[in-house]
């Protein structure tokens, strides 16, 4: 008998020397279990980043860890990650993923490492709230990746353009002056009467006003459409564009286009409200309105997020604990700020806002104002946001209604028109 107990437990340590042999060798072929181990990983961003910058700089920290940076356009990003994520081969070990197409990717919840198996809630105090459970599943028990850059929007305006409609230009003036959605159609009167000049510049813009600050748009959390109920706000925001519009208050500068370029550089137009990454724009393609534009808080009714992204890690990566650490030290509070010197990336941890380089930054382009502050406050007002799998397709719809209504469409059947091809669209 005592034979026989002595032989079991030599067979239960043989197997357990066996099993730990084994999961020391996953380790090892994932090259994360030696630190001299050579690595490559693949990273997928789009925009505007310094990025690669600090991949150069964890490299050198990091002498084991290549880290090769794909630069596309948004578009072209998403497609190319959404087709390989689908394929189930040719993804990257890291991707950026914007805002708005996150829920694109919720379907596809087993194509990623959830991080929090890779212990994320040991970072998640570091970043705002909203931000943080935006990149949360459903049941708060996957998280899809770690927060980048956020978009508080702010309101731009154009000081001579103010100072002839007889409104302040000062920027906390502004925003005494301007902090309901009535005192801001009561500047726009002002504007039209005064200078002739629309106070914002397109319906999209007019749209988005309401539209960024709601908490359920186009969708609720059970993925069912919302707007041919009447169940969110997405019909006062449209019918707050069109008030404007029929008020003559709304130019038709459609962004990105040359005629907004033009408008931005000339001040063809009041008001832009927008995030912080807008402001990068503005200094290289409108020099003439140099010193010429200033930044303040958009009415409460107005606070909304446009824009920011998340790193994710795809699931097919054979990397996941070194990507992780990766991420987690290029979103850390110290490169969010140097993210935001470099490359206007507003920063998505509150603690940098506390910092001294943050707090006494200026912008040349705007007379040296610290706009920084104003986007602060504003990230700090912002609601947490659900947006839906097919956000961007539902959304083009009703841009593409008030684009008709502007050309001389009725409200009302071109809104009706766009939900019955929202609908349409969600059968299929």
């Amino acid at each position: 008998m005592n034979f026989r107990k002595g032989l079991l437990a030599v067979l239960l340590l043989s197997l357990s020397a066996f099993l730990f042999a084994c999961s020391g060798g996953e380790d090892s072929a994932s090259g994360e279990g030696q630190k001299d181990k050579e690595i490559t990983l693949d990273f997928w961003v789009f925009g505007a980043t310094n990025y690669e910058a600090l991949a150069k700089e964890y490299e050198k920290e990091n002498p084991n860890v290549k880290i090769n940076v794909k630069t596309s356009e948004l578009g072209d990003h998403h497609n190319s990650l959404f087709t390989a994520i689908s394929a189930g081969t040719g993804a990257p070990d890291l991707a950026m993923i914007e805002v708005d197409q996150l829920d694109r990717y919720r379907e596809a919840q087993d194509r990623f490492v959830n991080l929090y198996d890779l212990g994320a809630e040991e970072v998640q105090d570091q970043y705002l709230d909203w931000k943080w459970n935006g990149a949360e599943n459903g049941e708060g028990d996957f998280l899809f990746g770690l927060p980048t850059d956020i978009g508080p929007k702010a309101m731009y305006y154009h000081t001579d353009v103010f100072e002839n409609a007889s409104l302040p230009t000062d920027p906390d003036k502004v925003s005494e002056v301007i902090s309901t959605p009535d005192e801001f159609k009561d500047a726009a009167k002002k504007v039209l009467d005064e200078t002739g000049q629309p106070m914002v510049d397109s319906m999209e813009m007019a749209f988005r006003a309401h539209m960024d600050a709601l908490e359920d748009s186009y969708f609720n959390r059970d993925g069912e459409l919302l707007i041919g109920n009447g169940e969110s706000g997405v019909k006062e925001a449209y019918d707050f564009a069109v008030d404007l519009d029929s008020e003559g208050y709304v130019g038709n500068f459609e962004m990105w286009t040359p005629e907004w370029a033009n408008a931005l550089n000339k001040g063809g137009f009041a008001v832009e409200m927008a995030p912080a990454w807008l402001k990068g724009y503005m200094t290289e393609n409108a020099p003439e309105g140099k010193g010429k534009w200033r930044v303040t808080t958009l009415p409460e009714q107005f606070a909304g997020n446009w824009g920011g992204s998340y790193v994710a890690i795809p699931a097919e990566t054979e990397h996941e604990k070194a990507a992780y650490e990766f991420s987690k030290w290029l979103l850390s509070p110290e490169n969010q700020l140097k993210s935001f010197v470099e490359s206007g990336l507003f920063p998505s941890a509150p603690s940098v806002y506390e910092m001294e380089e943050f707090k006494n930054n200026s912008d040349e382009y705007f007379g040296g104002q610290n706009t920084a502050k104003y986007f602060a406050e504003a990230a700090k007002q912002i609601p947490e946001v659900y947006k839906g799998p097919k956000y961007v397709t539902v959304n083009n719809e009703i841009l593409t209604a008030l684009r008709n209504v502007q050309e001389g469409g009725d409200p009302e059947k071109e809104w009706e028109a766009a939900v019955k091809r929202i609908e349409d669209l969600m059968k299929r």
